[in-house]
């Protein structure tokens, strides 16, 4: 299928690895121009490398800075040869706050949360909505978590942050916008073989003195596909998202997470 975005550009935060390079990945592989942007400049010169090598008809512009910053920010909108604020495509992402007790968190380490993950994805789409409505054509998707559909207490800080930006986008998405070819979701991440996931399970492995691999096969087998999503295949979800072909779709939570999320809504 041609998702029809051939030509368009595309910011992707947090794209160095795990679910963002994914996501670069695969709106690359369909002939989309795509600026990249991580803390980490070793492992962002590395990603842009291998997409320009799997994706050689497309430009590809690596930026390393903080994007919940607005020096971040405004490094993404003016990386020589990008498209300035003028995107087609916006993919959100930020890591996740640290867990931990509800009663050990201040209101720094609350403002901290609500400003990578709720603050800064408003920031980066109030930047670029308007031209999107003013061309006819947008896609934003957040990266948020499982977390917002099925909470997790030790995360308690990403839930709250996470379910601020959900009730955002549900207002906005359903907005005029909507009605000038811009479609606004979020994908809900279940298990997927990250580093990140790994901490956690290295953590979990020493709280609980199992080993590492008796802590993923238990994780593993609580989710009904019996094994963990990879970044490829969250990549092309999102892709999809982006496409011309999912215009009718806005205001969304898809939740890729195995069959784990028990619920029927």
């Amino acid at each position: 299928m041609d998702l029809g975005i051939a030509g368009k550009w595309a910011l992707v935060c947090g794209a160095s690895k795990g679910l963002g390079l994914g996501c670069a990945q695969a709106l690359a592989a369909e002939g989309a121009h795509v600026v990249i942007v991580a803390r980490g400049a070793e492992a962002l010169d590395a990603a842009a490398t291998s997409i320009r090598a799997a994706s050689p008809g497309v430009s590809v512009l690596a930026v390393a800075a903080d994007i919940t910053t607005p020096e971040g920010r405004a490094a993404a909108f003016s990386v020589p040869g990008g498209p300035g604020t003028a995107f087609d495509i916006v993919v959100t992402n930020a890591g996740g706050p640290p867990p931990g007790d509800f009663r050990s968190w201040d209101r720094e380490a609350w403002m901290k949360a609500v400003d990578a993950n709720m603050l800064t994805p408003i920031e980066l789409i109030k930047a670029t909505v308007d031209g999107m409505a003013e061309r006819g054509f947008g896609r934003i998707v957040n990266i948020t978590s499982s977390a917002v559909k099925a909470p997790i207490d030790i995360l308690g800080l990403s839930n709250g942050a996470r379910s601020g930006l959900t009730g955002f986008v549900a207002g906005l998405a359903r907005s005029g916008i909507a009605a000038k070819g811009v479609t606004i979701n979020n994908l809900l991440p279940g298990k997927f073989d990250t580093d990140r996931l790994k901490a956690t399970q290295v953590g979990a492995a020493s709280k609980t003195g199992q080993s590492i691999d008796a802590v993923r096969a238990a994780q593993e087998a609580q989710i009904p596909a019996r094994r963990f999503g990879n970044p490829q295949e969250f990549g092309a979800i999102c892709a999809f998202l982006c496409s011309q072909q999912a215009g009718y779709l806005t205001g969304q939570n898809i939740l890729p997470d195995g069959g784990l999320y028990p619920g029927t809504y």
